[in-house]
């Protein structure tokens, strides 16, 4: 009777493995002779045995020997994917053959429909890692890591790598930041800039090197802004009293909005600077500190916190927006296909974080365009000092609700080329650092 059950769970496992099965021989055909005997067969079948136990004993936590639509549901909300009771309940339902809502372990090792659980974690990780895109906004949650790759040094390789891939990708979309600026404070009824006579305009005024103004500091900028991003929400978690590596959606939001405010709050002046250095004219200033040393000079401290408010207020929408909207995104995906790739494919990544950022950038652009505006008042002629409740009125009475979105065309033009970059070179530099792609 012990032989026909163990023959029954071996047929079991080779339908609901074969697939896994046939990528793993490939692999380690490659690293053998290329020939599989019966001995590495059966010791293939035996490791999926035993990794179908620890997966039922992890999922197991009330050890009561059956699992539950709960224990599913908690046991992936440990691992950042959120699923509703009705969704777990149909994944029992497929393994349940006794109509009890519960899976004793007989029914976990039989059910043909079983993927190898042990990918979802890995899936997780390269969600996670593999999405630091930079858009020039930078106030994107900060990534989470495990346990593991803070005693690693991983962390810092993930950060390295991302900084340097929002450096790039900064730089070669310098012009539609530029002009995106030039246009939130110049652009007007009276004065419509359009994409190809503002980056002419820019041409004319100071040559081809003018279309960069201000990306020195918006690329220097990315280094402290992103430690202090990560060592504030490491802190902000500790305080929240979580126990666990892997937040929740509005544990991450608050968490994450937080360590933002801290962050900008920060490194806020170098924003003024780089607005200013922006909308300068050619030899206005001489560099990042002689524009500092002006500003101080001629308008005081008090100068390089203009339009801190709208900032701080931006960073709640975008972030919750760019969060809610990536996070549905991936649980849609993992859902769907998580169990039958791999990974996510580059494409499916680069959708995501390119749909995610542009939700929240649409969300928060009339705070943003309010903060440039109130950043460049002491530049622009004949513009007196205006609150931000005041200038959102002026530009209502004079402009109309499209006057909130000035800039708005080439601040998503640079959406897609930014995520895309980013991307490449923070895969790039992984691998040069030594950090694996999950």
């Amino acid at each position: 009777s012990k032989r026909a059950d163990q023959s029954e769970s071996t047929a079991h496992s080779m339908g609901a493995f074969y697939r896994h099965f046939s990528k793993t021989m490939k692999t380690q055909e490659k690293e053998h002779d290329g020939q599989l005997d019966f001995e590495e067969f059966v010791h293939y079948l035996q490791d999926h045995e035993k990794d179908l136990k620890l997966v039922f004993k992890s999922l197991d936590r009330k050890i009561a020997g059956q699992v539950s639509a709960d224990d599913i549901v908690n046991s992936l909300r440990d691992l950042g994917v959120h699923i509703s009771l009705q969704q777990a309940e149909r994944v029992l339902q497929s393994m349940d053959k006794n109509g009890t809502m519960t899976v004793d372990w007989n029914e976990w090792k039989k059910s043909p429909t079983l993927q190898p659980a042990e990918n979802i974690p890995e899936i997780i990780l390269y969600w996670k890692h593999s999405t630091i895109f930079d858009v020039g906004e930078n106030m994107m949650v900060p990534d989470e890591f495990t346990s593991e790759e803070h005693m690693t040094g991983m962390w810092w390789r993930h950060l390295a790598a991302g900084g340097g891939a929002g450096a790039v990708s900064r730089t070669f979309t310098a012009p539609l930041d530029r002009l995106k600026v030039l246009m939130q404070v110049h652009g007007s009824h009276g004065n419509s800039m359009c994409i190809m006579s503002g980056l002419a305009q820019m041409v004319k005024e100071g040559g081809m090197r003018s279309l960069w103004r201000g990306n020195g500091v918006n690329v220097v900028k990315i280094a402290p802004e992103s430690a202090l991003k990560f060592m504030a929400y490491e802190q902000i978690k500790r305080l929240m009293g979580s126990n666990q590596e892997t937040l929740g959606i509005s544990e991450r939001f608050v968490a994450g909005s937080l360590a933002g405010v801290i962050a900008q709050s920060t490194i806020y002046p170098m924003e003024v600077l780089k607005t200013r250095l922006a909308l300068r004219k050619t030899g206005q200033y001489k560099g990042i500190s002689d524009c500092a040393k002006q500003i101080l000079k001629g308008e005081g401290m008090t100068a390089f916190y203009k339009g801190y408010v709208p900032n701080m207020l931006g960073i709640i929408p975008y972030a919750g927006i760019d969060l809610a909207v990536y996070e549905t995104l991936k649980n849609t995906w993992l859902q769907r296909y998580g169990t039958e790739n791999g990974h996510p494919g580059v494409f499916v990544l680069l959708a995501c974080g390119t749909v995610s950022s542009t939700c929240g950038q649409l969300a928060s652009y009339p705070l943003a365009l309010v903060r440039t505006r109130m950043q460049a008042q002491a530049m622009v002629e004949g513009a007196s000092q205006v609150s931000m409740t005041g200038l959102f009125k002026q530009i209502m009475k004079t402009e109309g609700p499209t006057g909130l979105y000035r800039g708005l065309t080439p601040n998503f033009l640079k959406v897609i080329p930014a995520v895309s970059i980013s991307y490449v070179v923070y895969e790039h530099i992984k691998m040069t650092l030594g950090v694996q792609s999950r």
